[in-house]
This record gives structure tokens, sequence and C-alpha cells, in this order.
């Protein structure tokens, strides 16, 4: 099996709402409207494209599993979703976590069992403040037999 670990710093910010049914984003971005609904952290120090290879060979294949942990204010959340052979991973400012299939640089995860609505609102809160966010992205691959 292969597995790779992201590990990623950003914040929260006082707009932080949660609302987008279908995605969760954490941006680089240090400013948050009211409207960017999917955001949940910024200020982040990767976007896609600062992913490491190892991590990015790892969620570029559709036995991927990918794993996205958020610490906040002492509290955890996990989404769980998969990689994609159409990943790309070429945005330098955005991950996006997407419960559809759709692909494009700032993908990071497919198919995820939660968008940014489903979050725990007692970490949504803790999103709300100025604080760290830690978030965990890992990437576990199946090895494919090798025929005999």
């Amino acid at each position: 099996m292969t597995r790779a670990m992201e590990k990623i710093t950003a914040k929260g910010h006082v707009n932080v709402s949660a609302k987008h049914k279908t995605t969760l984003e954490v941006t680089a971005d240090h400013e948050l409207t009211p409207r960017g609904d999917c955001i949940i952290a910024v200020s982040s120090n990767k976007g896609a494209a600062s992913l490491s290879t190892t991590f990015k060979d790892a969620a570029r294949s559709d036995d991927a599993m990918i794993r996205m942990i958020i610490a906040c204010g002492g509290l955890k959340e996990e989404v769980v979703g998969f990689g994609s052979k159409n990943l790309t991973f070429t945005h330098p400012r955005d991950l996006v976590v997407r419960k559809s299939n759709y692909c494009c640089g700032r993908t990071v995860m497919i198919m995820a069992d939660k968008a940014a609505a489903d979050l725990d609102r007692r970490i949504v809160e803790q999103l709300k403040k100025p604080q760290p966010v830690e978030i965990i992205l890992i990437a576990e691959r199946r090895r494919t037999r090798m025929s005999s």
C-alpha cells in the first residue's frame, strides 16, 4: 500500500460560515468575504500545486482513498473521499474537497462524505475565530497485484 501525508497550517476567520452543500475549501488567501461559504480556513501555507509529489502520486489514482483531518480549538473533524487519475494539483492557493467527481486544478479529493455544510457546528464555531487550524491530508493507495 502506498501512503502519503501532508500537514497544512491555516487560520480561522470571522466570515467562515461553512454553508456550502457540495464543497469544502482551504485557501492561502488571507481574507474571506461572506460569499465564500465553502471556505473553512484561510492563510494556508499550501495550495494544491505545492503538495508533495509523493502525495500527488498517491492521490492521483482511482483506487486512492483520501482523508482530511481538520483540527481547531481542541476539536477534530474527519472528511473521507477518494482520489482520481484526473486530479491535476495545479492551483497555487486553493485546496478543494468535493462531494461530486468534478476535478480541476483546485481539487484534492472527490466523492467526499462531507462538504462545508456537513461539518459539526461546534468546529465551525471554532473556525470562525482567528486561531490556528491544522489540516492533515492522507492519501492511501492499494497496490495492484502483480500477475504471475
